[in-house]
């Protein structure tokens, strides 16, 4: 084994498709609203909900009001005023049925689950992610799934890492690396927890920001030569 022994893994668009789970829970959502879900009104939620998600990651607004007001604001912008709190329970329910994994990722964990001690690390509600880690097959592979919900805190904020760090039996900044595709989030906030970080880069977009993963990856194979 080489230097780390401990991998932190992210969960949405790092080992589940995010993406892809995210497209049937919409359109089911939409569908039930009997409204048609253009490719114009996905674009601007996805702008809303990532915007909501950056505010909540810097601490400026709560994981609530993140969920309960994303379809609101939304669907005011096209002079429909809905209940954002409802609406946000059946998009859940539909969210919860998507596990679509990232190319590769069952075949990673099932081959290193003997060798590092291997955690979930997520920002979400944790239901949601519960059911669609078990649905996938990786639930019984990782350790611990600490959720940002249960924690208290979210990363990238140092208290979420200090919450994990503290429930894993042994643990050695020294020897750990987390695995993530936000540079925000994963990244930034293993930065500042004083860890080794590896950025989940499958599309190849720039890094126009000040944060500096340690390893960068294309494909989650990829992590083996790290590893070794």
């Amino acid at each position: 084994m080489g230097k780390y022994k401990t991998l932190l893994f992210d969960a949405d668009d790092t080992l589940l498709d995010f993406r892809a789970a995210e497209d049937e829970a919409l359109r089911s959502l939409f569908a039930e609203q009997n409204i048609t879900l253009t490719p114009e009104v996905k674009a601007r939620y996805q702008q809303i909900n990532q915007g909501l998600w950056r505010a909540f990651e810097e601490g400026k607004i709560d994981r609530e009001e993140v969920l309960n007001t994303r379809f609101a604001l939304l669907f005011k912008e096209w002079g429909q005023e809905v209940d954002g709190a409802v609406l946000e329970e059946s998009y859940r329910r539909y969210l919860e049925d998507g596990h679509q994994l990232i190319e590769g990722a069952l075949e990673l964990i099932t081959s290193l689950q003997d060798k590092y001690d291997l955690y979930i690390v997520t920002n979400g509600t944790s239901g949601t992610q519960h059911k669609r880690l078990r649905a996938s097959g990786l639930f019984p592979l990782f350790q611990n799934i600490f959720v940002s919900e249960d924690t208290g805190f979210q990363k990238p904020m140092k208290e979420y890492f200090d919450y994990v760090f503290a429930r894993i039996p042994g643990f050695s900044v020294e020897q750990g690396l987390i695995i993530g595709d936000s540079l925000s989030s994963d990244i930034k906030g293993g930065n500042l927890a004083g860890l080794d970080t590896c950025w989940f880069n499958p599309t190849q977009k720039p890094n126009e920001t000040s944060i500096a993963p340690t390893y960068q990856i294309r494909r989650l194979k990829e992590l083996y030569e790290i590893l070794v």
